[in-house]
């Protein structure tokens, strides 16, 4: 090995995620890793991240097979973000963040979004978590779940292969994934309202659940879309309508959301401003410690057979034997569900 490995600073939902550093020029990166033999969700993760280059997208630094223990390693070498998750920051800014400061975010994971979205792919677990924030503002991170847009059933990026297996995160899936429908862009475009909404209220999506077969069931079979936070202005709440719309047909696409006024007065308001809004991150590996860092947990879980009815869907993401819920946005037993064939 040419690089030393630090502690886990995170989880994704492929693997956990270590800090980094070259023995050789001592950049530091983000690695993450697994066993090689169980590597088959990081491979397809590292042949996806290979391909993008965005400044709004996490870069790509290689990869490499190390053994470690007497086991063969699979290493995904990522950039490091010192900033952390926007969920750390909506905790640093005290529980929830101003609108500027949404806006701001929001047309950043947009313009990662309409890059994936042109390029045939799919996130599929879009989240606070999922996004790193550090001085040039949030990039998308975790791909993980993402998955490639087949070209077949390709309509203005509104579907995907149902080929594919199903994943992300339950509070933040859109109400055909849950049914064990088609994910692709369109339910992108929902978990960004999700998330927005966590941005705004520091807490889920979805309020007044008791349970998370309540839950589920709200979010296939309901019709509700979340409620939108009553504080926001006239032209926020109007773009979290067009994100929210539970007929994916309807939902906005990722170019149109970007002209929409609410990110247009974000451009004309003063980025420097914008920026200044944001929390100051340590920017060296000494200054936030992360080789002490206390560990993170996050569970990896799967739902099986492709041909269940949206019912049975819905039944399988309950067999997931979370325990007794705790219905809290940083609650980490609602990370990813993979459903696989």
């Amino acid at each position: 090995m040419d690089w030393t490995r630090g502690r886990t600073i995170g989880h994704g939902s492929t693997a956990p995620v270590s800090v980094a550093k070259s023995i050789l020029s001592g950049e530091v990166f983000a690695v993450k890793s697994v066993d090689l033999s169980q590597s088959q969700f990081l491979q397809k993760e590292q042949k996806i991240l290979s391909q993008l280059n965005s400044p709004y997208i996490v870069s790509y630094k290689g990869y490499d097979v190390t053994k470690e223990k007497d086991k063969l390693t699979f290493n995904l070498m990522m950039e490091y973000m010192p900033g952390g998750t926007l969920t750390d920051e909506i905790r640093k800014q005290g529980g929830r963040i101003n609108e500027p400061l949404i806006g701001y975010y929001a047309k950043q994971i947009l313009l990662g979004l309409e890059y994936l979205h042109s390029r045939g792919i799919a996130h599929c677990d879009i989240k606070g978590h999922n996004i790193l924030v550090g001085k040039t503002g949030a990039k998308i991170a975790d791909f993980g779940c993402a998955r490639w847009i087949d070209q077949a059933e390709w309509d203005g990026g509104a579907v995907a292969s149902t080929a594919e297996p199903i994943g992300g995160t339950p509070m933040f899936m859109a109400p055909e994934v849950v049914r064990g429908e088609k994910q692709g862009c369109p339910a992108d475009i929902w978990a960004l309202g999700c998330t927005i909404i966590e941005m705004a209220t520091g807490g889920s999506p979805w309020t007044n659940v008791t349970n998370a077969a309540s839950l589920l069931y709200r979010i296939a079979f309901s019709g509700q879309s979340p409620e939108i936070p009553k504080l926001l202005s006239l032209e926020a709440k109007d773009f979290l309508r067009k994100c929210l719309r539970r007929d994916p047909k309807e939902r906005w696409t990722a170019k149109e959301l970007l002209k929409h006024p609410f990110l247009e007065e974000e451009s004309n308001s003063n980025s420097t401003d914008n920026q200044d809004l944001v929390t100051t991150s340590p920017t060296s590996i000494l200054d936030q410690d992360i080789w002490n860092s206390v560990e993170e947990t996050e569970t990896i879980e799967t739902v099986s057979s492709v041909d269940d009815s949206p019912l049975q869907r819905v039944r399988k993401l309950l067999d997931l034997n979370w325990g007794e819920p705790n219905w809290r946005w940083e609650d980490e037993r609602w990370v990813t569900v993979r459903r696989s064939r």
